[in-house]
């Protein structure tokens, strides 16, 4: 029964999203986001941000060049420390090459405003075919009110949905080389998720998955050691 519900439910919302993807798309002058209703594009507007072909193929590169090797010495988890992800491996760097730390530059100028300090540490998240991201909110104790993503090597789906109102979502575009931003109230009130493969559905068509590789760049959050405050 429950998986019954499960299937009746995703189904719904698959068309919601094809209903209301029109009227939502057209308020917010874009094709990368889909909501229950476009008052939910009104409310998040300024804090959702999502810039496709941010990366070119050749950029695109240059990163997985340089995350391949230390992504290979390790494994795939199945059960991530806070119960959020299966189906992944993750890292943190601090040392990139020139042309990697001209890219997150790129990423840092557009997501943060001047003199905001930001954590040196990037993070890297590697998603297998079959992996996922449950619905979550990242913990205030180790990032600010800015996450900036890169999506490398494949496309997929982010869906944000309200704490209050479980009805009440937001389903992202990820395209393959895009740059994704969420800000304030995508952060703190709404949780958000990346759809395993068989659920990967924007605006009623399917949004095929593969192994994904994020790189994510932080700001500290405001209570931070301001010792720490450093950019790379």
């Amino acid at each position: 029964m429950a998986r019954v519900f499960r299937a009746l439910w995703w189904r719904s919302l698959r068309l919601s999203s094809s209903q209301f993807a029109t009227e939502t798309q057209a308020a917010r002058g874009g094709s990368w986001l889909a909501a229950a209703a476009p008052v939910l594009a009104q409310r998040l507007a300024g804090d959702v941000e999502v810039r496709p072909g941010f990366l070119s193929r050749q950029e695109e590169e240059t990163l997985c060049r340089e995350l391949e090797p230390g992504l290979r010495r390790l494994r795939y988890e199945r059960q991530h420390w806070d119960g959020a992800i299966h189906g992944f491996r993750e890292t943190e760097k601090l040392r990139w090459t020139k042309e990697s730390s001209e890219i997150l530059q790129r990423v840092r100028d557009a997501a943060f405003p001047p003199g905001v300090p930001q954590l040196s540490l990037v993070h890297v998240l590697d998603l297998e075919k079959s992996g996922y991201i449950k619905p979550h909110i990242d913990s205030i104790k180790f990032c600010g009110s800015t996450i900036a993503g890169l999506c490398l090597l494949s496309s997929s789906v982010m869906r944000l949905v309200s704490e209050e109102n479980q009805e009440d979502w937001v389903d992202l575009l990820l395209e393959r080389r895009c740059l994704y931003i969420l800000r304030g109230r995508a952060r703190y009130e709404f949780t958000h998720q990346i759809l395993r493969d068989e659920d990967s559905f924007f605006n009623g068509q399917q949004v095929s998955r593969d192994r994904r590789i994020s790189v994510i760049c932080r700001n500290l959050p405001d209570s931070a050691d301001p010792a720490q405050r450093s950019l790379p």
